[in-house]
């Protein structure tokens, strides 16, 4: 439980998909219902991303090892370059590494998910994602999808992701992408998409997707943290640089 100064009763009449709350301004709730994403400019302070992502090194080493954590590889790499950051496209589920837990505790991260979850406050997923540059036998590109085709639980707009840019994101390493707005559509069929030449067995993705639908690239600095709801759909696309966007 945070601070309970929410109210814990949505407001059918003005807003759906925010509660009332001291900490957003009516601007920024009404560009969230309107668009279901928020973008906060440097929330989480350089120092702890540090501390992330020297974490996440150590657990690409081996130095560490949480219980019941996933660490997802390129094994294709692994012969280039052992046990570092260069093979290691993703840490699921880290609720047991104390330090990298420590993101979901962030009193100024917290401080904004109330706003749409209300006081008692559930991490349930989590993940550090390391956009490797793509390869000839793997892309890492996201397809547009839908979070709440992986959550079991309800109601949707009381689910928020929060996500925080490690290193500046944008366009040529692979920026979230957002299609504003379709956080009112329902829940859509998911599968693998069927793409040509690569393979991508890493991510289910819009079995129909609309491509002419708007979309925003969301060009984002390090510390900046977008929040958005289950049902927006959203992707990356992939990482052109010879860098690791995490």
């Amino acid at each position: 439980p945070t601070s309970a100064q929410v109210s814990a009763v949505p407001q059918p009449e003005s807003f759906c998909y925010t509660l009332d709350n001291d900490v957003l301004t009516t601007e920024q709730r009404q560009f969230y219902e309107d668009n279901g994403y928020l973008l906060i400019k440097k929330l989480v302070s350089d120092e702890d991303i540090e501390r992330f992502r020297k974490e996440f090194v150590r657990i690409c080493r081996k130095e560490v090892d949480p219980v019941g954590a996933m660490i997802m590889k390129d094994e294709s790499l692994r012969s280039q370059y052992g046990q570092s950051e260069k093979v290691v496209n993703k840490v699921q589920d880290f609720q047991e590494d104390e330090e990298l837990f420590r993101y979901c505790t962030l009193p100024e991260v917290l401080r904004y998910v109330e706003c749409f979850t209300g006081p008692n406050i559930m991490a349930m997923h989590t993940m550090l994602i390391n956009k490797l540059p793509d390869s000839d036998k793997q892309t890492f590109l996201h397809p547009m999808h839908q979070d709440l085709h992986y959550f079991p639980f309800r109601p949707a707009a009381r689910i928020v992701c929060s996500w925080t840019a490690m290193e500046r994101a944008d366009q040529d390493n692979g920026c979230l992408v957002v299609q504003p707005g379709t956080h009112k559509e329902p829940l859509k069929p998911h599968g693998y998409p069927q793409r040509e030449h690569k393979a991508n067995k890493l991510f289910h993705g819009l079995l129909d997707e609309d491509e002419k639908s708007p979309r925003v690239h969301l060009v984002m600095e390090k510390g900046d943290t977008v929040f958005f709801h289950p049902l927006l759909i959203h992707g990356s696309g992939i990482n052109k640089t010879s860098g690791f966007r995490k």
